[in-house]
């Protein structure tokens, strides 16, 4: 990651941070409130259910093949290495997420765009990328889930392998978090029928 690319994700966050809260728009589908069980479950579904660990499999497969990182070595053992680094990674993110989110009203949980226009839906899993709903219906930053994803990632370096430890290296990961989010979002509203 150049320092152009860094410059304009730390600028991303920073704006991000400085939405104010506002109220659902008609583009998404009606708003439930998160209960504690309900916080759980997401926790425990977007950690070491079937879609993220299918994730696992594809992501630690690619570093395989690449042999990304070099450390790990481009055999199962490594896949095993990288399949359980990103376990991690995924779990601590999710942990934060939840419990910050917990504490600050936030909910991690995607709601799906109520309109049919595919540009549209686009549009909204970009923003629900940073954004996240409120107990009270109202969708404002998604601070908890900024923690989250940069907070695993610079927390990861203290036991990631040596030519992944560094501060350019978290900040790829964040970003690559970011991206994750994204596209999750976006199979979301493309695949699923069902809401959580």
């Amino acid at each position: 990651m150049n320092m152009v690319q860094k410059s304009l994700l730390i600028a991303a966050l920073l704006c991000g941070l400085m939405l104010p809260a506002y109220a659902a728009s008609s583009e998404s589908a009606p708003y439930e409130p998160l209960s504690g069980p309900g916080r759980v479950r997401w926790f425990a579904v977007s950690t070491v259910g079937p879609r993220s660990l299918a994730a696992g499999v594809v992501s630690s497969s690619w570093g395989t093949a690449r042999n990304r990182p070099r450390e790990y070595g481009p055999h199962w053992e490594g896949f095993t290495k990288r399949y359980g680094m990103r376990l991690t990674g995924v779990a601590t993110s999710n942990g934060i997420e939840a419990g910050l989110g917990a504490a600050w009203g936030e909910d991690p949980r995607y709601v799906r765009s109520a309109d049919k226009r595919s540009l549209k839906r686009i549009g909204h899993a970009a923003r629900m990328t940073l954004m996240a709903y409120r107990a009270d219906g109202t969708v404002a930053p998604a601070y908890a889930r900024y923690s989250g994803i940069a907070g695993s990632n610079f927390l990861q370096n203290i036991w990631r392998v040596q030519s992944q430890n560094s501060v350019q290296a978290a900040l790829t990961r964040t970003a690559l978090g970011f991206a994750g989010k994204f596209v999750s979002n976006v199979f979301e509203e493309s695949f699923r029928r069902d809401r959580h």
